[in-house]
């Protein structure tokens, strides 16, 4: 049995979801303790519950201790993760994406493809917004071999919710691919979407990219931002991301999500700011890329290397969880990442 807790490095959600997740893969109970310790509120979630019935449904598992503000689990994958058509609602407004992520390990070894609608929030913070994941993570992952596509049917926000997302993920017999990114090269293009739901009066998706556009002109930076006005959320709300693509195929990115009190401008300005800072860095992945990308690099065939513009809890997480739950070996070179896959298959 595989014991975790919870409350090592970030402390959060996150460090639970990956478990399950690679738990499932290996095909072995986990036990959890002290689940998001580190929170203003500990304990499980609508979120999480979700992600761990999803594991459970997919691959026949079952759990103990999943109800909401529960700080320990004991979780028993199935023995096959079936492929199929998957409907999850969370509830609330709780991370689609983050189900999704979770989700996605598992699927691209399951025993056939597999199409999953996730309904809950699409964009808020401390989780990876929908734009980001679609255009940044998801098309490197695609480079490593995944087959996953990524569709919005409906916006969701903080803190209604119902927003849809749709995940068609296609298995492969084979492991995924190395990721080698050491030089970023030179920017190719900057590209970034500018959304805003039931605000179309309020010119918010307009000043979002106005204000974008002028922020990164400062920095000799020309981009191209589209704007999006939605009115099938269940309410207001609006999501800005930014990202890059370089020379020799690095992708990187910023985001904010909209919330009561910021305005337009200052959504603006705070993805601007942190696209610049980790263009700055010189690295070849944003901050949440850095962290994103190793439960792929770990399941992967061969060494993957990249560089990040600093370390975070999260990197550290997630470095700690492939390490004990998959046996990869990994190494920190100042900003350079490297990981040792496991040529996990199924």
């Amino acid at each position: 049995m595989i014991h975790i807790d919870g409350s090592m490095y970030s402390g959060s959600g996150t460090i639970l979801r990956y478990a399950v997740a690679l738990a499932t893969l290996k095909r072995e109970p986990l036990s959890i303790v002290q689940i998001r310790k580190k929170r203003d509120k500990p304990g499980l979630r609508k979120q999480h519950l979700e992600a761990i019935r999803a594991s459970c449904i997919i691959s026949g598992g079952t759990v103990e201790g999943a109800e909401v503000g529960s700080t320990e689990i004991l979780y028993r994958p199935g023995p096959v993760i079936s492929g199929g058509n998957y409907h999850f609602d969370i509830g609330s407004a709780g991370s689609t994406t983050m189900a999704a992520f979770s989700l996605i390990p598992q699927l691209l070894f399951a025993e056939g493809p597999s199409t999953v609608k996730i309904i809950g929030g699409l964009f808020q913070d401390f989780a990876p917004p929908f734009f980001h994941m679609e255009h940044v993570l998801i098309p490197l992952l695609r480079r490593m071999g995944a087959h996953v596509e990524l569709r919005m049917n409906r916006p969701g926000y903080v803190p209604q919710g119902q927003g849809e997302l749709l995940l068609t993920v296609k298995p492969s017999r084979k492991p995924l691919l190395p990721l080698v990114l050491k030089d970023r090269g030179t920017i190719a293009t900057v590209q970034g979407i500018a959304l805003a739901s039931h605000l179309e009066e309020q010119m918010v998706a307009e000043r979002m990219a106005q204000r974008t556009l002028e922020n990164l002109q400062r920095s000799k930076i020309r981009a191209e931002i589209k704007k999006l006005h939605d009115s099938s959320a269940a309410q207001r709300g609006a999501a800005l991301v930014v990202w890059a693509e370089t020379s020799t195929g690095a992708i990187l990115g910023a985001d904010r999500a909209g919330k009561q009190g910021r305005s337009s401008e200052s959504i603006a300005d705070f993805v601007t700011r942190s696209f610049l800072e980790d263009l700055k860095s010189g690295a070849v992945t944003d901050r949440h890329l850095a962290d994103q990308l190793i439960l792929f690099a770990a399941l992967a065939e061969g060494t993957s290397e990249y560089t990040i513009p600093f370390f975070t809890d999260h990197v550290e997480s997630n470095l700690w969880l492939v390490r004990l739950l998959l046996g990869a070996h990994t190494e920190q070179q100042g900003n350079l990442l490297r990981i040792q896959g496991i040529g996990f298959v199924r």
